[in-house]
């Protein structure tokens, strides 16, 4: 889309920490031909005015927001049409619904929430604003794995192994007490901890890769690095709605990092590796068909820059029809979807608690 075709949607950015700085002013980079970023907010002044200078080379009218102040000229803003929250993950929810019933669209970083108790309070007081607007504003949830190409095209090859007949899923992280984003204490204040907050990821890629709902789980978790907040190790089996049973594996410090997707059907199986290939991180797709000979395709890192283009496009003006203002989001990014992966680590983490019990998958 060009200026010249039409109104550029206007956004705001609530948030100015690394993941802002390091991800999303570099995607928005990227993007700057489609969106205008209005405006970036932060608690304090020092914190938004470093983010407002990284941002000034592609937005060059970018304001300053922060404290109470900021936020309330953001609300009464007209001329934003949304805005990307990025905050710490217990916050995160209250502010998208105050944003929201101020009429912002909203596309929140992950998880959706810090349990499935608050993520059907937030759908409900969601539910209600039809009632306040001649529109529903877009709520969307930042999962970049379902956006990533690669588990995009992973998806289309599964129509090509047949019955699934069990799934693996190995996360073996190098997080640690000196790693910049352990620094966020929100991290250690959700129900699970980094289980939770890395998890969901992980969930999203699954449940992408299968296009099938996990429906029970039992789990057994520990905590082993005291550097970090409990529980670190998680093991799971899980059977997804159609039968379909796998292993969810997750240490979140390891000394041998790998990180995969694997499924396997009887006519072929299709993997899913994270790594990197000539200086390029991303993920390798290896596809082995029924003769036992594999096909590998590597594809970069995306997903990030997808998810934001995803939900510009959602709040185009040149969406607009017949008056109306807006519509669903793009279903990848649904906060029901964001939900249903909460949902998955939730069940998990109540099987530990009780012995590894089988527990029913809460559905949205």
């Amino acid at each position: 889309m060009a200026a010249s075709d039409s109104v550029l949607p206007t956004i705001a950015i609530i948030g100015a920490g690394i993941f802002v700085r390091t991800q999303y002013i570099p995607r928005l980079r990227e993007i700057a031909d489609i969106v205008v970023v209005k405006a970036i907010w932060s608690r304090t002044e020092e914190s938004a005015k470093a983010a407002v200078e990284l941002a000034q080379d592609f937005a060059p009218n970018v304001e300053t927001k922060w404290g109470d102040s900021g936020l309330e000229d953001i609300i009464k803003d007209s001329s934003i049409d949304g805005v990307a929250i990025v905050l710490a993950g217990q916050v995160q929810v209250d502010m998208s619904l105050r944003m929201l019933q101020a009429g912002k669209h909203v596309i929140q970083e992950k998880p959706a929430a810090g349990s499935t108790t608050e993520a059907e309070r937030a759908l409900s007081c969601y539910s209600s604003l039809p009632n306040l607007f001649p529109y529903k504003p877009i709520w969307a949830v930042a999962e970049n794995y379902r956006f990533e190409p690669a588990f995009v095209e992973s998806r289309k090859l599964m129509n090509d192994i047949g019955d699934m007949m069990n799934i693996q899923v190995i996360v073996e992280g190098s997080m640690n007490s000196s790693n910049p984003y352990f620094s966020s204490s929100w991290r250690r204040n959700f129900f699970g901890g980094f289980i939770l907050d890395m998890g969901v990821h992980f969930i999203a890629g699954l449940r992408m890769l299968v296009g099938c709902e996990i429906a029970t789980v039992s789990a057994i978790s520990r905590h082993v690095d005291m550097t970090l907040p409990p529980p670190d190790n998680l093991c799971a089996l899980f059977q997804l709605e159609n039968g379909c049973a796998g292993v969810f594996v997750m240490a979140v410090s390891s000394r041998s990092p790998k990180i995969y997707w694997r499924v396997d059907g009887s006519k072929g199986t299709v993997q899913v590796e994270r790594g990197n290939e000539n200086g390029r991180h991303g993920y390798s797709v290896l596809y082995y068909a029924e003769d036992g000979k594999c096909e590998k395709t590597f594809y970069s890192f995306s997903g990030v820059n997808e998810e934001l283009k995803a939900f510009v496009q959602d709040i185009s003006p040149a969406n607009k029809k017949d008056g109306l203002i807006g519509h669903e989001a793009e279903p990848r990014s649904s906060y029901i979807e964001g939900a249903r992966d909460v949902a998955v680590l939730e069940a998990m983490l109540e099987s530990s608690t009780n012995q590894g019990a089988t527990v029913n998958v809460k559905k949205f």
